[in-house]
């Protein structure tokens, strides 16, 4: 596999449990619907850190183009690789999008909420004003990428120090838990352009039954907040905590 590859599948991955989840919580007929916002941040989770699993062996599993930017930002990628990485997460997206669609077919006509078919997809504010939510992705994806980038700090991964490596994936997983818990209720945390983006181009694209529009006016927020973001909670992280690992030249293998 190449990274490449493992970029495309990992945010296929992501996006398909995710969206899958928000699905199973929204569509009507759906053995989870109304289960609630509980169930929704707690599959992310669990969709991140399986993952992360899948694909950090081989790509690094930045599956967020926040991610990638932020670290290219900061000397830890290869400015180089961003493109690449950026058309998988990409193409991952919009796969993840229609693996969903596929896997709910029957439920679509079942449920006649267009805003609810467009909720399996992408995002949307709670409240719509266009500079709060755009600040809420902000300090969202700061908060992400600033935690991912500690949580996987070398310090923290010394054998040594107790800490266990392979557990990383699963911490990064409770990162995004408690972004969404805490921080998802204005906007719906996309906080990952790809995952918002692709699966919303999925969705303007895909024959739904009923489903009205793709909130065009709204998904330049989602991709813009989160690339700021991404940027400024790896600058933040560079600021505060050394940073001793090496930049990224080519991917691992």
């Amino acid at each position: 596999m190449t990274p490449f590859l493992a970029e495309l599948i990992g945010t296929m991955i992501l996006v398909t449990l995710g969206d899958g989840v928000v699905a199973n919580v929204l569509l009507n007929k759906s053995k989870g619907q109304n289960a609630g916002w509980i169930v929704v941040t707690a599959g992310w989770a669990f969709a991140v850190t399986i993952a992360v699993y899948c694909t950090v062996a081989v790509s690094g599993a930045h599956l967020n183009p926040a991610v990638t930017l932020g670290m290219a930002a900061i000397g830890k990628f290869s400015w180089a690789l961003v493109p690449g990485y950026l058309a998988a997460q990409m193409i991952g997206g919009v796969l993840g999008g229609v693996l969903v669609w596929l896997a709910y077919l029957p439920h679509w006509k079942e449920t006649s909420d267009q805003g609810a078919k467009l909720g399996v997809f992408c995002t949307a504010p709670a409240i719509r004003n266009a500079p709060a939510n755009l600040l809420t992705e902000i300090i969202a994806t700061a908060v992400l990428v600033l935690g991912l980038l500690a949580i996987l700090s070398p310090q923290n991964l010394v054998p040594d120090s107790g800490f266990n490596e392979g557990l990383a994936p699963a911490l990064v997983g409770v990162l995004v838990w408690s972004i969404g818990l805490s921080l998802g209720g204005p906007t719906g945390y996309a906080i990952n352009p790809a995952r918002d983006l692709g699966p919303r181009i999925a969705h303007a694209l895909l024959p739904i039954v009923g489903k009205g529009g793709s909130d065009w006016g709204y998904a330049w927020i989602p991709v813009i907040g989160p690339i700021i973001g991404g940027i400024v909670g790896a600058l933040l992280y560079k600021l505060l905590w050394v940073a001793s690992a090496p930049v990224l030249s080519s991917p691992p293998l």
